[in-house]
């Protein structure tokens, strides 16, 4: 197996990032999110938003590699209060500080690897460099892999739901919690 190791992206990786979500969302999330929302990922479009969020202040987007290929990637940065707030819109007393995994994607061929776990610990670590004291992610109720990961990590459902419309399905999402002191095993 090839060295593997997670850096900060930079925005010639945004082409790769994009194909790594269209190829992911094909073979893994067409059933949850419905064809329609997963043919209108227009590749252009998607480089183009990736090389933006690459550069936006605040956001540290991190690209798992393995020898000479791009596998995965992840988004972390501030959690917005949208996302923190409670389903009353009230705020937790560490809204200021806590952070949000806004995407953790592995392609499904290099899954079992330990990729998405040190996507999480890198941005966990960097979090914490940028003064984060928890984090929370959404996952879908229906997607096992997902959940089953941020549950080994040691991340659990708060007990706060949306529900996301697809424009051809609804999918019903979990916000999962957790602490950002993750480390890598040797």
């Amino acid at each position: 197996m090839a060295v593997a190791e997670v850096r900060p992206a930079v925005v010639s990786d945004a082409a790769e990032i994009a194909r790594i979500q269209r190829d992911t969302w094909r073979s893994a999330y067409t059933e949850l999110l419905g064809e329609a929302a997963v043919a209108e990922l227009d590749a252009v479009e998607l480089e183009k938003t990736w090389a933006e969020t690459i550069e936006y202040p605040g956001t540290r987007v991190f690209v798992a590699v393995e020898g000479e290929f791009t596998v995965g990637f992840c988004v972390a940065g501030r959690a917005p209060e949208s996302e923190v707030a409670a389903a009353d819109g009230s705020l937790p007393d560490d809204a200021a500080t806590t952070a949000l995994i806004a995407s953790l994607l592995v392609e499904p061929r290099w899954g079992r690897r330990g990729h998405a776990g040190r996507l999480l610990a890198n941005a966990s670590a960097w979090l914490r460099e940028e003064g984060a004291t928890r984090g929370i992610s959404w996952v879908a109720q229906t997607d096992h892999p997902s959940l089953g990961f941020f549950r080994r990590a040691g991340w659990s459902p708060d007990g706060t739901v949306r529900i996301l419309d697809t424009g051809s399905t609804s999918v019903r999402e979990v916000r999962l919690t957790g602490g950002l002191d993750l480390e890598l095993a040797p």
